[in-house]
This record gives C-alpha cells, structure tokens and sequence, in this order.
C-alpha cells in the first residue's frame, strides 16, 4: 500500500477535484503551515467551533448525541478549555478516490502545545468537509487559529479498489459541509 506523493495530490486535485480549494504550494509565513506537502496535504481548520461544555450537565451518549454538550463560536481563533476538546471542519472538501485510504495525523506545531488531534479514516469514495476533534490535554486553556494548518492528510493507495466504498455503503457522513456531530 503505497503512500501517495506530492505529484499525484497535485494532479488529483487539479483534474478530479480530490480536494477544493487546493493549496498547491505549502503556506507557513506567520501562519502554521498548510498546503501541499512532500507526501501528503495540509488541511486548515474553519472558523466555525463547537467548543464541548458541561454547562447543562448532559451526558455524552453516542447512541442518544444531544448537541446541548457544545457551545458554537465562529471566529478567527477559539479557545479550548482545559482537559477538553472542540470539534472544527477542514476549510477543504476532499473527495476520495475509490483505490485511495486517508489517515490524518495532528500538526506537530499543537502537538508540542499538549493539542491532540483526531480524524478517523477517510474511506474510499467518501467526500465532504472533515470534522476534527481537537483534545487540550493540558491543565491550561489553549488557542487555535482558523484558516490554518491543523492536521495532515496521508493518501495510501490500496493494490486493487475495494469491493465496497464508502459511497456504496451510502455512509451517514457522506456529503458532509460544517461540523458533522455523532449519528446512528
């Protein structure tokens, strides 16, 4: 399962819209860094938030999701609590190929800060807008910034497309814009 390079991300976002809007040259004057990388792509996050609170003293049940656990703040940066996490979407719609498997890892820029960073697997033929959770595991409240780096995307092409994509499955996140939170 080869990892996909800078050669192919270009040439895939260019004539198969794999990921719009596209940055084809890494970004990192004053900013943490985005854009296309040696192997892999540089998302930024939005500036929509969903900042998690226990304001309401819910109860976090995936089975039974009441979006009364967040608090939703649009703005240039965002603050997370401490020992919390906050749930943002990639500025970029990505739409993956159908022999492709995408894992994300966190910027080591928030890394270095105590910021964890998690996306599950963006399967074959899934597209949308990403929702990432980012987790402060310090005792410190944290900043992040919008329109910049958070998380790199690492495209693996598998020997032979799978029998069964995403989009076959018709998956409940498919086509997701904005913050997508927990189904069923």
């Amino acid at each position: 399962m080869p990892i996909m390079p800078d050669t192919w991300i270009r040439q895939m976002a260019r004539d198969a819209g794999m990921i719009e809007p596209f940055v084809e040259n890494q970004r990192r004057d004053g900013v943490i860094s985005f854009g296309l990388s040696s192997y892999g792509y540089d998302a930024r996050i939005a500036d929509e938030f969903k900042i998690f609170t226990n304001v309401d003293n819910a109860l976090v049940d995936p089975k039974a999701f009441s979006d009364s656990s967040f608090v939703t703040r649009r703005g240039e940066t965002c603050i997370i609590p401490p020992n919390s996490f906050v749930l943002g979407h990639t500025v970029e719609y990505f739409r993956i190929p159908r022999d492709i498997l995408v894992i994300c890892l966190g910027k080591s820029t928030y890394a270095r800060c105590g910021l964890i960073v998690n996306v599950t697997p963006l399967e074959p033929e899934w597209e949308g807008q990403v929702t990432i959770e980012i987790s402060n595991t310090t005792p410190l409240p944290a900043r992040i910034y919008a329109n910049e780096g958070i998380c790199q995307f690492l495209f693996l092409q598998g020997a032979t497309p799978p029998e069964t994509s995403y989009a076959d499955r018709k998956g409940k996140y498919m086509g997701q814009r904005g913050v997508a939170l927990p189904k069923l």
